[in-house]
This record gives structure tokens, sequence and C-alpha cells, in this order.
């Protein structure tokens, strides 16, 4: 049995990096759903429930697919760009509710992430391609 000892290329680093980074923020905004719930004088208790729930399970998602790009997992990187993805509609929305700057930074970590786990050394990294000379 061999062990793969190859450091992850930098843009893998990245992506994963950028993956926990928004698992920790959704992760805040689940937190701050829970408080709520709590605290508020009246609410749709199935609404409430079914947000903050959607919101842990995002969290809990892109959490465990930046471990599974983390070690190498081939099957992690088209869930993590779908999750990229949808950046794009909720930045846009943004955008057209009057907050910009919030908007544009989503697309473009969306868009960023993406062109991360789509560019030539994580895609060697992970198994896809031809293979290296020699090998």
């Amino acid at each position: 049995m061999t062990i793969d000892s190859d450091p992850l290329p930098g843009t893998l680093r990245a992506a994963v990096g950028l993956l926990r980074a928004e698992a920790v923020a959704v992760g805040l905004v689940a937190a701050w759903l829970v408080w709520s719930d709590l605290t508020a004088p009246r609410v749709d208790l199935a609404t409430a429930v079914l947000l903050t729930a959607f919101a842990i399970g995002g969290a809990a998602a892109l959490w465990a697919l930046g471990g599974g790009l983390a070690r190498r997992r081939a099957g992690a990187r088209a869930p993590a760009i779908v999750l990229q993805l949808m950046l794009l509609p909720i930045g846009w929305y943004m955008l057209q509710g009057g907050l910009k700057a919030i908007g544009v930074l989503l697309m473009l970590l969306g868009v960023g992430v993406i062109a991360l786990l789509v560019s030539p050394p994580t895609n060697r990294a992970l198994g896809f391609g031809a293979p290296e000379a020699g090998q």
C-alpha cells in the first residue's frame, strides 16, 4: 500500500480553505437563526425550523465537501461546484435588492472557487485528465 505524500496543489488548498470559510459563515448564520427562533415573540414554527435546518445542512455540506476535496476525493468536486453556482443567483438578487457590494462579492466568490476547482493543478490532484508521462 502506498500513501500519496504529494502536498495539495495551491489551487486545491485555496478552494478547500474557501469552502471551509463559507461553511463557517453559513454556520454563524445558522447560529443566529437558532437564537432568533428561540427569542422571537412570534414565529411561524415550521418555516423557522426548515430555514434553520437548511442553513445547518448547508454549513455541514460545505464543510464535508471541503474535507473530501482535502482528501482528494474526486466525487466531492461536482457538488462543491453546484453549491458555488448557487451563489450566482443569490448574488444577483442581492444586486437587485440594493446590496450591491455583497452581491458582487458573493458572485465573485462563487466564480473564483469554481475556477480553482476546475484548474489544471486541481484536475491532476483529483485524478482527472490524461496521466502524466512516465506513469
